[in-house]
């Protein structure tokens, strides 16, 4: 599989889909378990609280979700899954016992997309969450379209946005640190120059297909930044780890051995200059001064010659 196509993003269309059942009753449990273990890998949580610390580390394709639950109900749950930007495009369905006007009417507001009654037939069940399923996995395509770039196929700068945005919270949450990565492509317009903006897009597909097969933790991220640089985000990732994977980076680079005899770095090869800072994101503040220690970094590097990695606060 190439690096970067829609269905390493998305997974393999034969990949189950994640159904989480949340019920506080065993025998609710139990029925939905049996109706859709068959075609779903299916997770259950047996509390509001539960099902929000499961989507903390997984994320379902679809949600069934009880309305009457201990401590936090369905309504509740629903919505603080709306305000998440991570959660917030799983499609939520109300299972419930008995419905009338009003419960769906708060059930819309608080964003679930559909309401199943518990006595149903498992055929209606299993027809309805199938077409919403299949609905879930057309969205995300272009989704994930939108969010990947056309030259290189490795995510694009939306992505990483979203991507970053989510993972400062995440690591935020936990104290852990998060760092960035930024890089450049040495001397890139001189390439062109001398050899032609068809020659220029192949190096930036193989710089990109190294970089992204230099990684191999699925919550790492290599994104096209613009232009010739690229942006690594490297979660629960403290400052000596990050520094030796952007040495690591530098090295399989320069190993392509891609001719640049316009380069004045030494050797007459593509290279790469880096800039690493790592942060333990602090509530109340944003990514912003990641960014812009990691853009300094980068700044480093090229002054101190290019073709090598620095660091801000080393």
């Amino acid at each position: 599989m190439t690096p970067g196509t829609v269905e390493d993003l998305l997974g393999t269309p034969e990949a189950r889909p994640r159904l989480l059942i949340v019920d506080d009753q065993p025998l609710n449990i139990r029925l939905l378990n049996q109706v859709f273990q068959a075609q779903c890998e299916v997770f259950v949580a047996t509390s509001g609280v539960d099902a929000l610390a499961f989507c903390e580390t997984q994320l379902p394709d679809l949600i069934l979700l009880d309305v009457v639950m201990p401590g936090l109900d369905g309504y509740e749950v629903c919505r603080r899954l709306k305000r998440d930007a991570r959660t917030r495009e799983i499609p939520v369905v109300f299972v419930t016992s008995q419905s009338d006007a009003a419960e769906e009417e708060e059930g819309l507001a608080a964003g679930a997309v559909d309401f199943i009654a518990k006595s149903a037939s498992a055929n209606v069940m299993r027809a309805r969450i199938n077409t919403l399923m299949t609905l879930k996995r057309q969205t995300d395509l272009l989704r994930s379209m939108a969010r990947i770039d056309g030259l290189t196929g490795l995510p694009n700068r939306r992505h990483f946005d979203e991507k970053l945005d989510a993972e400062w919270r995440r690591c935020g949450r936990s104290a852990t640190p998060l760092a960035l990565i930024l890089i450049d492509i040495d001397h890139f317009k001189l390439f062109n120059d001398c050899y032609g903006h068809p020659a220029g897009d192949a190096c930036l597909q193989r710089v990109a297909a190294c970089l992204k097969g230099e990684f191999t933790r699925s919550h790492d991220l290599v994104a096209r930044y613009g232009g010739e640089e690229f942006v690594c985000v490297l979660p629960e990732t403290p400052l000596a780890g990050a520094q030796a994977k952007a040495h690591s980076l530098e090295g399989a680079i320069r190993a392509l051995s891609i001719a640049h005899e316009k380069s004045e770095v030494p050797g007459g090869v593509v290279t790469i200059s880096l800039g690493v800072a790592v942060a333990v994101p602090i509530a109340g503040e944003d990514c912003a001064t990641l960014i812009l220690d990691a853009d300094r970094s980068l700044y480093l590097a090229k002054g101190a010659g290019r073709g090598q990695v620095k660091t801000l606060h080393a």
